[in-house]
């Protein structure tokens, strides 16, 4: 049973180490054994295989292909064509499927994932009946004429129809995409409608907090924007008659014979995730079905040990790339475990039960998760029993020393805290956990193995010890293949490599010590991390900055000492206007209308003007630094502002601010 902390943690305090059995089973243990014999070199710390990993490329990724037998129709001529950024092109000539490895795995009898919501318990579905329905969707795609490239998009919440229809849509070689049903018909189709997708599934509706939501009209809105559609696949969630080809119809059946999965190059579209609109519509990320294969193999094995028949349970939604992450369990014969609901209803310890209940070896949370527990005097090792959860992994914002702490005391004494950062670009860790490791409080155990991760100064020199920007010096399989509809890569290159030409940059402040451990420090840019959830400033933008009462927004999130978030919205008033509950309750009305409820700002705060450079940009990050307690007159040059007194009220406001607590 865990003994609860008495004593203040510090970043850095020793916290955990693997006892020796422990480490010597760990599958990366049997991989760097296997990188040693085909290479004859010598690995004696994860610090050389790291850096072996990402300095000889070729040798790392090609001995990864081949440890976990990835298999292909054809054929590769090459590892890495090369190494510039943008442009690497990664095993050339090779032909393959995702969805194929993944139901390579199909063991008759046995779970492929469990699934609960509100409203029912944790139950199994089984591989038999959940390949059956693959193989019949993928087909009756073909026959409604989708062809390799085709877009096939979900609006359906976390359910196991949603991973039905990817692993369909995979086989076939078309594209996947899917946000969840809290968005509004406007967020959606921000996204989605970009794709001029052939397919939809879309839900009726979706159940949150003991709350039933027609979705009904959202979808209608949907179908309208999206002209190219050939069918729209009616998901029932809620039970209410919806247009569109029934789900049951269309999956019902005999199995196929002699399915074949469609062969496609290593670096063909597989799905496309979205970024949070900072500027304009949010990107359209495409990754392609070999990069997300190594990558994630990579991940859920060396970094996370999990081996056929664990169960993996992250809270998440179908828009985040955490669901991404969990469908891909099964590549390595791992079960996933998805809910579908509030985390905290009907009871506030609620994701706990199911951990317990799905027997989940690994458990992903967020630093505000932890903060609700907390708050709420939860201590999950007694209530619990949590005999089979063996690892941790907070994600989603940067995780502070009492929250790695927490886990220890309140949880479970022997646990690996993997804790995690990466994002929707590559959709994987940059940084996160390594079995062998010892776990210190606040730190992330290591760098990720092929990740050529730093910390880099303004000039472009690598610091240790010091808070830089995140950069990856080398390419990885799963960087985006490129941008949809950015037909000459313009946006990606700006998005990415404009700061250091042929550098990624990620937009994170990051910072390595001398043991390699690792610190995010919060973003760099102006996108919100909100709860996990990046969301772009340009979306809150169009809505607030669309009333007649608002000349003008600019909204930050700060990401707070103790795992939480504070995200103030400061907006300048049309003449005679006043910031009343009838203003601020139209506000935060149309942002979870059109976006969703992570839009609404946690405070609405009246400026007489918002700061801008004088070309035009709003100063998202010179504000958040100046409430965050940095020097008024380090955060912006006067000379560079259209107007330098409008930062007067900001200052005036962070003066006035002890803490950000809501």
């Amino acid at each position: 049973m865990p003994v609860r902390a008495t004593s203040q943690v510090r970043e850095g305090d020793l916290l955990w180490t693997p006892d020796p059995e422990r480490a010597a089973r760990a599958r990366l243990v049997e991989f760097t054994a296997f990188a040693q014999a085909r290479t004859g070199r010598s690995f004696p710390d994860y610090a050389a295989l790291w850096s072996w990993s990402t300095t000889e490329l070729e040798q790392f990724w090609q001995a990864v292909w081949d440890f976990f037998e990835v298999r292909s129709s054809s054929p590769h001529t090459a590892v890495l064509e090369s190494r510039a950024m943008p442009g690497a092109r990664w095993f050339p000539g090779a032909r393959l499927n995702l969805a194929e490895h993944v139901l390579a795995r199909e063991t008759p009898g046995a779970p492929v994932l469990l699934f609960a919501d509100e409203t029912s318990p944790l139950r199994e579905f089984r591989w038999e009946e959940f390949a059956r329905q693959v193989r019949v969707l993928a087909t009756h795609l073909r026959e409604l004429g989708v062809a390799p490239g085709d877009r096939v998009v979900a609006y359906l919440p976390n359910v196991p129809q949603a991973m039905v229809a990817m692993l369909a849509t995979a086989a076939v070689g078309a594209v996947w995409a899917s946000v969840s049903p809290d968005f509004g018909p406007r967020g959606a189709l921000d996204r989605l409608g970009q794709l001029d997708p052939v397919v939809l599934l879309a839900a009726d509706g979706y159940r949150y907090g003991g709350r039933d939501f027609d979705r009904r009209s959202e979808v209608a809105e949907l179908v309208a924007g999206m002209p190219g559609l050939r069918e729209v696949v009616a998901v029932p969630v809620l039970g209410l008659d919806q247009p569109g080809t029934p789900w049951d119809d269309v999956v019902s059946g005999d199995d196929v014979d002699g399915f074949a999965f469609e062969q496609v190059p290593f670096d063909h579209p597989l799905w496309v995730l979205f970024s949070s609109g900072t500027t304009g519509l949010p990107k359209a990320i495409v990754h392609g079905h070999g990069g997300i294969l190594l990558e994630h193999l990579k991940l859920h094995v060396l970094h996370h040990d999990m081996r056929p028949g664990d169960r993996a349970f992250f809270f998440t939604t179908t828009g985040w790339m955490m669901w991404n992450f969990l469908l891909t369990m099964p590549l390595v014969g791992a079960v996933p475990v998805l809910y579908d609901g509030n985390p905290a209803h009907p009871d506030v310890d609620v994701l706990w039960r199911i951990a317990q209940d799905g027997r989940a070896r690994l458990f992903g949370a967020s630093p505000t998760f932890v903060e609700l527990m907390q708050k709420a005097g939860v201590v999950p090792g007694e209530r619990f029993d949590l005999s089979a959860l063996d690892v941790v992994m907070p994600a989603g914002s940067p995780v502070g020393p009492a929250v790695t702490a927490w886990f220890y005391s309140d949880v479970k004494a022997d646990l690996s805290v993997a804790t995690g950062s990466g994002g929707t670009d590559c959709c994987t860790g940059f940084v996160g956990g390594v079995p062998t490791l010892p776990v210190h409080a606040g730190e992330i155990q290591a760098r990720s193995l092929g990740v050529a991760a730093q910390a880099w100064d303004e000039s472009g020199n690598s610091v240790v010890g010091q808070v830089g920007e995140l950069v990856i010096t080398e390419p990885m399989p799963s960087m985006p293949l490129f941008f949809w509809g950015d037909d000459d890569g313009a946006r990606y290159r700006s998005s990415y490599f404009e700061t250091f030409p042929g550098v990624w940059r990620h937009g994170d402040f990051f910072e390595v010590n001398e043991r390699g451990g690792c610190f995010v420090r919060g973003r760099s840019d102006a996108v919100l991390n909100r709860q996990g959830v990046r969301i772009g400033t340009a979306e809150i933008y169009r809505v607030v900055e669309d009333d007649p009462a608002v000349l003008g927004a600019l909204v930050t999130n700060l990401d707070l000492p103790d795992g939480g978030f504070f995200m103030p919205l400061f907006v300048s008033l049309a003449p005679g206007v006043v910031l009343d509950d009838e203003v601020q309750g139209r506000l935060r009305r149309r942002l979870r209308q059109e976006y969703t409820p992570r839009h609404v700002p946690d405070r609405i705060v009246a400026v007489t003007a918002i700061p801008l450079t004088r070309s035009g940009k709003k100063m998202e990050i010179p504000v958040r630094r100046l409430l965050l307690g940095a020097d008024p007159a380090a955060v912006a040059d006067p000379d560079a502002m259209s107007d330098p007194t409008a930062l007067d009220d900001f200052v005036a406001y962070a003066r006035t601010q002890t803490d950000y607590s809501l």
